[in-house]
């Protein structure tokens, strides 16, 4: 059916297409997640508030409190909307129940530091814009029955393999199953992140599709037709999505599953791609926000690369069954980690290179293992689950050991710095052609445009990395300027930050590391700078004021003394050497194409053209020069 649909270039003249990539296109440019009027958040200057709301997740349990997402229905008596983050300590929220809970309302923590996870930036992409600590919590009103047995079964699957099983296995059977990993010893998490398998322990669209399948092949055996079978399957997968946590994944992957079954059931081969668009489209109008979510665009992405991989790069019916198995495997993991590879590079700033290798042994024996860990829950139930006991153990410790295994070669992750929005493009376009290579005719006349579009994205990222480019990291009034030249250098100025945050700030700037990091100030520091660039310079180690210069490139780098700015606006200068901490220095820079600037008062401001530009507390200041 796949190959069908997407081998024909008119896949992609579908006006759901098109509708598609304009709704994108407004979002980008139109929609800014802020809250309703109604939202929960107009109450945020009453600290102390009695809020009533649904839980609309299942809880992640934390070493203080019990954090869940909250749909609100009123505050103090009042009605209200929109979602909140709640720490509920010494409480266990349970899914679709009530609550009224009592406690202070407060602001997401958030600091915009460049190229680093921003918690408060992360809760507003879901439309969440206020926390709760509570005091007190009660329940109001039980959720209905079929949520109560819902979220029974995933409880009870959960405390069978955790009573089951040792705590690092009942963990991964957890999270192949029903996406609940729970606390991975760190050591086995980086293990599953380095081999590139992290992707298993979350509940994803594969398990859906897995679970619909296996819910077709189970009814095939008892000889249902087909269109009632899939009816079935449908039912099935939507328990499992449901049990499984109904997040946005899932439920994108069971809506795209219902649209592709459609399909199939009107006789039409477009189900899967209309499907995958037609529940894109949908999930937009309805919720926005998810186009800046990681999660969202990996899961889009990932699908897509499957359908077209799989499609335009069929395995020879002629090969033994054993290497078509195999081979589509390979295909299906090489297409989805080249679609992902930007995603990786700018989030993650890591690339799994044994990832390829360790998937095709990993994704069939999660397959093999969401299926044994529910057989042997069903058979525990039934006081038999020592039948499945020992093979389901050998299992988890096998891919335990893959994991491990693959993780531990040297090369088995590689850090990465982010790449720019047009290299981003050029990527993809020279990606979708490759994909369509068997298709001669139709890359013959892809060609052109697509080189197009890829020297077009490329010369204008290289035009608008011509200027230089100054910002101003803060954090709680600790600061840290990055300087990017026109040339391609790249200067830390101050030694305030942590040097885990400022490498994250390179990598995003597609650097991993800098050409020098220039010390301000005769504090001492509890950071090693020496991970970030190859060359320190401290003031004051003979390297004075005024009589110490460096050339890095084209770029000139001059020490001074040190530049202040007063309330009223006033700039001085400290111009002698006291022997003490206090003392400090700027640092201004010039070359081709470099106007001259200088940055002082231990990286909190910068000067240039007579003009001072100060940071912001909690927020990274972006200057064009």
């Amino acid at each position: 059916m796949i190959n069908s649909l997407l081998m024909h270039p008119d896949s992609y003249k579908r006006p759901l297409l098109f509708v598609l990539i304009a709704l994108i296109a407004g979002i980008l440019f139109f929609y800014h997640p802020r809250p309703a009027d109604h939202d929960v958040h107009a109450f945020l200057p009453q600290k102390e508030v009695t809020l009533t709301g649904r839980v609309e997740r299942f809880y992640t349990p934390k070493p203080k409190s019990n954090n869940v997402i909250v749909k609100v229905l009123s505050v103090d008596g009042k009605p209200a909307g929109g979602y909140i983050y709640a720490r509920l300590a010494g409480f266990e929220p349970l899914w679709k129940d009530t609550l009224e809970i009592k406690g202070r309302l407060q602001e997401p923590y958030g600091v915009d530091l460049l190229g680093n996870f921003n918690w408060r930036k992360y809760l507003a992409h879901k439309h969440i814009f206020t926390e709760i600590k509570s005091s007190d919590v009660r329940v109001v009103k039980p959720a209905v029955w079929p949520w109560r047995v819902l979220r029974s079964v995933r409880g009870d699957i959960l405390r069978v393999l955790n009573e089951s099983f040792p705590p690092s296995l009942a963990h991964i059977a957890g999270g192949v199953l029903l996406g609940e990993r729970g606390e991975l010893d760190p050591a086995l998490y980086t293990a599953f992140q380095d081999s590139g398998a992290i992707h298993l322990l979350v509940a994803s669209g594969g398990n859906v599709g897995f679970v619909t399948l296996m819910s077709l092949a189970f009814c095939g055996l008892f000889g249902l037709g087909r269109k009632k079978a899939l009816w079935v399957a449908l039912g099935v997968a939507g328990i499992y999505t449901l049990i499984a946590g109904a997040d946005a994944p899932l439920m994108r992957a069971y809506f795209m599953t219902v649209c592709g079954c459609g399909g199939y059931y009107l006789g039409r081969n477009s189900g899967v791609w209309q499907g995958l668009i037609l529940s894109c489209v949908v999930i937009l109008l309805w919720y926005p926000a998810s186009l800046f979510e990681t999660g969202f665009q990996m899961s889009f992405l990932a699908t897509a690369g499957l359908i077209v991989g799989l499609a335009n790069y069929p395995v020879p019916g002629n090969w033994p069954k054993w290497a078509r198995f195999f081979a589509q495997i390979f295909v299906a993991t090489l297409s989805v980690q080249l679609v992902l590879l930007p995603v990786f590079t700018n989030v993650f700033y890591k690339v799994s290179l044994t990832g390829l290798i360790a998937n095709m042994l990993l994704v069939p024996l999660a397959s093999v293992l969401l299926a044994l860990s529910f057989a042997y829950y069903v058979l525990s139930a039934c006081h038999a689950g020592i039948l499945l006991y020992y093979p389901t153990v050998f299992c988890l410790e096998v891919f335990q050991k893959l994991v491990e295994f693959f993780a531990g070669f040297k090369a088995s992750s590689l850090s990465v710095s982010a790449w720019g929005a047009g290299t981003i493009v050029a990527y993809y376009a020279g990606l979708f052609w490759v994909f369509h290579l068997p298709k001669r005719a139709f890359a013959k006349r892809l060609l052109i445009p697509l080189a197009a579009v890829a020297v077009l994205a490329l010369g204008t990222q290289f035009v608008a990395n011509r200027h230089t480019r100054v910002y101003l990291l803060d954090e709680w009034y600790k600061n840290v300027v990055l300087v990017k030249t026109s040339g391609g250098g790249i200067f830390v100025v101050g030694n305030a930050l942590a040097p885990e945050k400022i490498e994250n700030a390179l990598r995003k700037l597609g650097r991993l590391h800098a050409d020098a990091v220039l010390i301000t100030d005769t504090k001492p520091s509890k950071f090693d700078y020496t991970s970030l660039a190859p060359v320190v310079i401290r003031p004051f180690e003979n390297n004075w004021p005024n009589e110490s210069h460096w050339t890095f490139g084209r770029t000139c780098v001059k020490l001074i003394w040190g530049l202040h700015e007063t309330q009223s606006g006033r700039l001085w200068y400290n111009t002698g050497y006291s022997g003490t901490d206090r003392d400090d220095v700027s640092y201004c820079f010039s070359g081709p194409r470099v106007p001259q600037f200088c940055v002082g008062a231990g990286a909190k401001l910068v000067r240039f053209q007579h003009k001072t530009v100060d940071p912001v507390t909690n927020h990274t200041v972006e200057e064009v020069l």
